[in-house]
């Protein structure tokens, strides 16, 4: 519970933005508070499960964190920044009925701990093909929110003949996407912060799963240096071959315009699809209504959504 003196920290960080190497990690004090009841209230009977099987991959000079769950063709859940496995909630257990969910704690995120070598998502993303080797799957769908979300792209773009399909969930693919004000907001962010953060859910969170919490002000300091990293994908977007999914909430950290930019690089929205479907891509696009980027995770509605998209047969 907050103290009525912290007030005004909260609805200040409830606008404070994250973001870890090219693209957004932003999670709101609210929404991090909230997570698991909120996700245990939208699935009722659903009841958290524990993993098949858990574990710590050896890869690329990481011990990478990930727990399996459910059976069926696999899927790589990724999170979003400053978060872990526990921020899907009980949602993991709904993509769990019909498939072997294999989530994972990013670098330096939940229990994989840092190491000596920036918060990059093209360096992450080798960590997911890493692990998909390790655990001898060689070929997967992934899901990503956020940062996740960078991720699940990079592992297209740099080991394509890994990943079966993609969905990607409230990530912008040029830093010059997101609103002036999150941008201003991340030229703000710095080492400074590691502090005031410690005020949140998001540090309690933090210090409890990870390996080396005495770890967080250099891993702050970390994602405040990475953030002001310029990106723009568009020319790998425009060449990726993998069927994606783009979702993104109506009122997320950049205008709708930005993901409908995205779905025509992927050929998305030149043409009519014709009455018998013929004129439709493997890609697909879905703007979720009545949502931002601080909740849609948390949305039944995105993963009714994924799902479709992943097992609809090509």
């Amino acid at each position: 519970m907050y103290l009525p003196n912290q007030k005004h920290l909260i609805r200040a960080m409830r606008r404070v933005v994250m973001f870890t190497a090219l693209f957004s990690v932003l999670i709101s004090i609210h929404t991090m508070a909230q997570t698991s009841t909120a996700g245990a209230a939208s699935h009722g009977a659903i009841a958290a499960a524990e993993p098949l099987k858990k574990g710590y991959a050896p890869v690329n000079g990481l011990q990478l964190y990930y727990e399996i769950y459910g059976n069926g063709e696999p899927l790589v859940l990724l999170h979003g920044g400053l978060g872990a496995i526990e921020m899907f909630g009980t949602n993991l257990q709904v993509l769990a009925r019909s498939r072997q969910v294999i989530a994972v704690d990013l670098q330096g995120h939940g229990r994989t701990a840092d190491i000596d070598r920036p918060l990059n998502v093209a360096f992450m993303a080798d960590d997911i093909a890493g692990l998909l080797k390790h655990l001898g799957i060689q070929q997967a769908d992934i899901m990503g929110y956020s940062l996740g979300g960078g991720v699940a792209l990079q592992t297209a773009i740099r080991h394509p003949e890994l990943v079966k399909k993609l969905v990607v969930v409230s990530t912008a693919i040029k830093r010059n996407a997101f609103y002036p004000d999150i941008l201003k907001q991340q030229e703000q962010m710095g080492p400074q912060a590691a502090e005031f953060l410690k005020q949140t859910p998001m540090y309690e969170m933090y210090a409890r799963l990870a390996p080396k919490p005495e770890d967080w002000t250099k891993f702050i300091t970390k994602i405040s240096d990475a953030m002001k990293v310029d990106f723009d994908l568009s020319a790998d977007m425009k060449a990726l071959k993998t069927p994606v999914l783009l979702i993104a909430a109506d009122a997320d950290l950049f205008p709708p315009a930005h993901i409908v930019e995205v779905f025509g690089l992927l050929g998305g929205g030149q043409r009519d699809g014709g009455w018998d479907g013929s004129g439709q891509l493997p890609s697909q696009l879905a703007i979720l209504p009545g949502l931002t980027h601080y909740n849609i995770f948390m949305s039944p509605g995105l993963y009714t959504t994924a799902l479709a998209f992943l097992d609809k047969s090509k």
